[in-house]
């Protein structure tokens, strides 16, 4: 029996670890989370993303991936929304999905984000 997702792993190339906590935590609002000691030698950074974790991982030869993506629930997108216009993001819309607003975002490493929230 499934109870849940614990963590999302993304990617992202040999040192990119500060520009994805100004991402994800600066911008975004995830919390960094400390790595256990015997992973700390692999590089990449984790995050706190609700009662789940978001964590980068370093791959040689990175190359992100055009379509697959994970999608962060969030109570008020419209503000989420502006706030990334604001500081540059390149939103994207597809289309639309009836009970939720949603729409996409590439993260430094180009990593495609989906953000939504469901109608009340």
């Amino acid at each position: 029996m499934f109870l849940g997702i614990d963590h999302v792993q993304l990617l992202g190339p040999e040192g990119c670890e500060q520009e994805a906590r100004n991402f994800y935590e600066n911008l975004l609002g995830m919390k960094t989370v400390l790595k256990p000691e015997n992973l700390r030698h692999r590089g990449g950074i984790w995050f706190q993303c609700g009662t789940q974790e978001v964590h980068i991982s370093i791959q040689d030869d990175y190359i992100p991936a055009e379509k697959a993506h994970p999608a962060f629930v969030v109570e008020d997108i419209k503000t989420l929304r502006r706030k990334l216009a604001h500081e540059g993001c390149v939103l994207s819309e597809e289309e639309p999905i009836a009970g939720r607003e949603r729409f996409f975002v590439h993260d430094p490493f180009g990593n495609r984000l989906e953000f939504l929230q469901y109608d009340k």
